[in-house]
């Protein structure tokens, strides 16, 4: 019976995998476009490690987006929520660009909910 507790223990502290990350993320909405930052495609990299240190790679959708620093925290607040979360690097990169044709299938349906043409 030990042994049960200590597996059950061990799992309960893993690390999220990367879809469970991902799925918390879709909380996360650029506030210029009415999608969440997943279905947009501007997560490009999620990386774990063991300790619990998650560190996401991602974009915007332009260079100059004057929210840059209230979407960090915002993934950072919905990712520190996730168990087994120590702590949360998220890093901007620019290269590739972003651009409509990165967003999911999801993500293109509820552009068109809101008129977008896509």
């Amino acid at each position: 019976m030990e042994a049960v507790v200590e597996q059950q223990t061990e799992i309960s502290n893993a690390v999220p995998t990367e879809e469970q990350i991902l799925e918390a993320m879709k909380v996360v909405k650029d506030p210029e476009i009415p999608v969440n930052i997943v279905d947009l495609g501007l997560v490009y990299k999620v990386v774990t490690a063991p300790n619990g240190m998650v560190d996401i790679e991602m974009t915007l959708t332009s260079v100059g987006c004057p929210v840059q620093d209230m979407i960090r925290a915002d993934v950072e607040l919905a990712l520190m929520r996730l168990e087994g979360v120590s702590a949360v690097t998220v890093d901007f990169v620019w290269t590739p660009p972003w651009t409509p044709a990165k967003m999911s299938e999801d993500g293109k349906r509820q552009m068109r909910m809101f008129g977008f043409n896509m």
